[in-house]
């Protein structure tokens, strides 16, 4: 799953940024700042990653609704997990 970590500790901000968030192109490794808030690409995630923080009692956990996208909510961070089908290649 390819992670994208959005750097607050505000739901609120994080909520009003989530779309743009995911609908912006990050390569590897890229960080940029949307709306005052720092959002990285931080590369593939295996499963056993996101299982074993979910079981952490100080991660928050959260899915989309009608989609496999899963949201963890830790310290001052929250990383979106976008399985590989959300992916859109246009050709």
């Amino acid at each position: 799953m390819k992670c994208i970590a959005v750097y607050t500790n505000s739901f609120e901000l994080f909520s009003d940024i989530f779309e743009q968030v995911i609908n912006t192109p990050l390569a590897d490794n890229e960080e940029k700042v949307i709306e005052g808030i720092t959002v990285s690409e931080s590369g593939e995630v295996p499963q056993n990653y996101i299982d074993k923080m979910k079981t952490k009692t100080e991660v928050v956990v959260m899915k989309v609704k009608d989609s496999d996208i899963t949201i963890l909510q830790h310290r001052d961070v929250f990383e979106i997990f976008l399985p590989e089908k959300e992916k859109v290649v246009m050709s």
